[in-house]
């Protein structure tokens, strides 16, 4: 027997800290950073985003989500038996322990299970749901939670209104569990190191200092032109791995980076605006979490319905990108 793996929960945390446009834009102003809502719109899509609190650490929002998705799955803590994090800012510095495991020990998941952080940047989910599906399918783990986690406010610079507008904070999770119908139908991913300078963090640390950067920084016409063409790519090549076509996608459910971008994989694709998921708007870029956070919107609402095709797909820093083509 085939033995699939299913999206069996999903869940979402956002920080209760909303910021609108003409909030942030005040903010900016009083340091000498002129924007306005109109300039963020129209070049990005996003009227608003959350920021979490100063206490506020990735693994506290991943909980909650994670625990919306545990409920929905129908299943308690200790049935997860793995957990793959997704996160570019982790609970402690280098990652190091793992946010995942700070995530375990909050669930109070006391059976051992497996616990690991995945770092792709704004792909992170998708790495981390292709990585999920193939332990469930060799049967190696059964129960595995998928997290994407995110608190970019704290990577940004404030001063660079390029970069600053477009990032918010969050958390969105799900659970995979074995299926003997068809579940995760195809991932692809890939990655190109040779654009890595166009979406990074270009510090480092010597000797507990930080030498260069420690601030996002990215060349956003790069990343735009770049982003279009592989987004369309992975997309096909996922469709063409499950011998599918684009009109078979109840859903398109893209990384919420820029609804630009969005609306250009849509329209490479051939499919109807209409169906494509966005939260772009007033959730901003969250990297990793983006993706989740839409998927849980959206089966929330009930859009998202049992037997959907639903098309995941990201970019992000490293250069990185993949897509996961899913039955809901």
């Amino acid at each position: 027997m085939t033995l699939y793996s299913k999206i069996a929960g999903t869940g979402s945390y956002l920080p209760p800290r909303r910021v609108t446009n003409d909030e942030l834009a005040a903010q900016l102003a009083e340091q000498g950073v002129e924007t306005s809502d109109e300039w963020i719109v129209s070049r990005s899509g996003i009227s608003a985003r959350h920021y979490a609190d100063k206490d506020v650490l990735a693994s506290d929002m991943a909980v909650e989500a994670s625990r919306q998705a545990i409920e929905a799955a129908k299943l308690a803590p200790n049935d997860i038996d793995l957990i793959i994090l997704a996160t570019s800012t982790p609970d402690h510095f280098g990652g190091f322990p793992s946010t995942a495991c700070v995530v375990q020990r909050k669930l109070g998941i006391t059976n051992g299970c497996a616990a690991v952080d995945v770092q792709a940047v704004c792909s992170g989910f998708v790495y981390a749901m292709s990585v999920a599906d193939s332990f469930i399918r060799s049967g190696a783990h059964r129960n595995v939670l998928v997290i994407g986690a995110e608190i970019f406010s704290r990577i940004l610079d404030f001063k660079d209104r390029t970069t600053c507008v477009l990032f918010g904070d969050g958390a969105g999770a799900v659970v995979l569990t074995p299926s003997a119908d068809p579940g995760v139908l195809a991932t692809k991913l890939h990655a190109d190191g040779s654009h890595g300078d166009i979406l990074c963090i270009p510090g480092n640390v010597s000797g507990g200092v930080v030498e260069g950067s420690a601030f996002l920084h990215m060349d956003g016409q790069a990343v735009f032109k770049l982003a279009v063409s592989v987004l369309e790519k992975v997309a096909n090549e996922a469709l063409k791995a499950a011998d599918m076509s684009a009109e078979q996608i109840d859903w398109l459910i893209p990384h919420q980076a820029n609804i630009r971008i969005m609306q250009g994989t849509a329209k490479k694709l051939g499919l109807p605006l209409e169906k494509m998921v966005v939260t772009v708007d007033q959730h901003g870029n969250t990297s990793a979490a983006s993706i989740p956070l839409a998927l849980d919107a959206a089966v929330r609402d009930g859009r998202v319905k049992p037997g959907h095709n639903v098309m995941m797909e990201g970019v992000g820093g490293g250069f990185t990108w993949g897509a996961v083509l899913a039955r809901m």
